[in-house]
């Protein structure tokens, strides 16, 4: 099973790089944030919840996250593998996924980093804000996602540093170049 991590500030383009891995690799996608989103949307007691949480730039209880992934990833029948984008966001989530897996036989394969500079995460916040109408992506909640991300979620890298899962990309520049060097980091674990 090719298990991954696919981890950034948000509007680091996880999830446009999600698609393409998932695309070339044949693995599912499992994204935290559009599995809540769907929630929200149906208006959901989960989606209900979350929402609060989202609307103040929080981040969710992790019992509530964990629970919500091993379904998901429970109804995945067949699969190669999975990237987990959106989680994990703290060290208690890595700590957590690690259990999960290892409970179904499987590990995290690679954790793949990208890193952007922080004034070229919020230009692409704005705009996506702009063309989606998603209501996080505003500049107030925007810089809060920003503090959470680099208070509570940035500690992760030292973590899958010492579980030796860890690699950084370059998530500025040409689209191709950062999937390709995506892909090239894959291929050494697969």
């Amino acid at each position: 099973m090719l298990n991954i991590v696919i981890f950034g500030a948000p509007g680091s383009g996880k999830g446009t790089q999600s698609e393409r891995i998932v695309a070339k690799y044949g693995i599912n996608h499992i994204s935290t944030g559009d599995v809540l989103r769907a929630e929200i949307k149906n208006g959901t007691e989960l989606g209900k919840t979350a929402k609060g949480y989202i609307d103040q730039g929080q981040l969710l209880p992790d019992n509530f996250i964990v629970d919500m992934l091993a379904s998901t990833l429970d109804g995945l029948k067949d699969s190669k593998g999975v990237i987990f984008d959106g989680f994990p966001r703290t060290i208690a989530q890595a700590e957590a996924l690690k259990k999960m897996l290892a409970e179904r036989n499987q590990s995290v394969s690679i954790m793949l980093d990208l890193e952007v500079p922080e004034d070229e995460l919020m230009t692409r916040l704005l705009l996506r804000g702009q063309q989606s109408g998603r209501a996080d992506d505003n500049e107030e909640t925007i810089r809060k996602r920003l503090t959470v991300y680099h208070s509570q979620t940035a500690p992760l890298i030292d973590w899958y540093k010492q579980e030796e899962l860890y690699c950084h990309i370059n998530g500025l520049g040409e689209l191709e170049r950062i999937t390709g060097d995506i892909c090239e980091a894959i291929d050494k674990v697969k």
